[in-house]
């Protein structure tokens, strides 16, 4: 188990300073001065940009930069924004919005996805698999923002079930219809990836000898179907839940939540590139470590893929 643990660190660092130098490169490539941004219509005298552009080190070389950057990470500095606030802070104090809103959709995602996919997988071909899997499509077909809006005018202001914003409420209250919104597509694909998973773990050689050899169905479908259809939803499900952690930008808005979603979407429309880069690479950290770990446990589940 070390060798591969070893191997997926290593890959694990390769990409991350890849994907980090190019997004560092990317936003600062950005055409507009974010200094010149602060005074909005008024514009600041050239010798307070000049210091601004001097301390934020804008003038530097791209790599030069980007070194900076990374010695501030080794030290567990974000950086600052161009108005002196610590990008940390900022994050730290829409973290939590997050989190329980993405958990929250996650569990809902897990559930209900994996329930569904293992009724469309055991009903293969019969009524149940077909209304599933048209409801997944026709799920998929819609975009996210008419989801929200409908949600939120149907759920929340006609029948008034559900806050219509804001956090106010606490969990679950002012959680769960954003939450279900989000989930709901994530669902839609748990469920098809549990459906095709059990399928072909149902029709395989090792599940056909369990039958004859006469072990109950619960035994069959509960502990060795599941464990092996279980691999790829579970990879889905931890990726998932690194996307869900970085705030669905669109429900946030729409239910007027403060989550790390609305500070990344703030950012970019103020060309706080420090902020940009600081929430990306928090969440490309949270993307590599969640993959790592997945990849990390399917070994340990499946002894072939440590020979992959």
């Amino acid at each position: 188990m070390l060798r591969p643990v070893l191997q997926r660190v290593g890959e694990l660092l390769i990409v991350f300073f890849g994907v980090t130098f190019l997004i560092y490169a990317m936003v600062f490539a950005l055409k507009g001065d974010p200094i010149a941004t602060l005074a909005g219509d008024r514009p600041l005298p050239a010798s307070v940009v000049a210091t601004l552009r001097a301390r934020y080190h804008l003038d530097d070389p791209l790599w030069q930069q980007y070194v900076r950057y990374l010695n501030g990470l080794l030290h567990f500095d974000l950086g600052t924004d161009f108005t002196g606030r610590s990008v940390a802070a900022r994050m730290a104090s829409r973290w939590p919005t997050t989190i329980v809103l993405a958990l929250t959709a996650w569990a809902l995602e897990v559930f209900f996805g994996c329930a569904l996919g293992l009724i469309a997988g055991l009903t293969h071909g019969r009524v149940p698999d077909r209304l599933i899997l048209l409801g997944t499509v026709l799920v998929s077909s819609v975009p996210i923002f008419v989801v929200a809006v409908t949600a939120q005018l149907g759920l929340g202001v006609r029948l008034g079930w559900f806050p219509i914003a804001g956090t106010r409420e606490g969990w679950p209250a002012a959680f769960i219809l954003p939450a279900a919104v989000i989930a709901i597509f994530g669902l839609a694909a748990v469920s098809r990836l549990m459906r095709g998973s059990v399928i072909d773990s149902l029709e395989s050689d090792y599940v056909r000898t369990l039958w004859a050899k006469g072990l109950s169905a619960r035994r069959v479908v509960g502990v060795h179907v599941l464990r092996n259809a279980g691999i790829p939803v579970l990879t889905f499900l931890a990726v998932d839940l690194g996307y869900l952690l970085g705030g669905a930008i669109v429900v946030e808005g729409i239910f007027n939540m403060p989550g790390i979603g609305g500070l990344l979407f703030q950012a970019i429309r103020n060309h706080e590139g420090p902020t940009v880069v600081g929430v990306s690479t928090a969440l490309i950290l949270i993307f590599l470590v969640l993959s790592a770990l997945v990849d990390i446990i399917n070994s340990a589940l499946d002894p072939r893929m440590r020979r992959a």
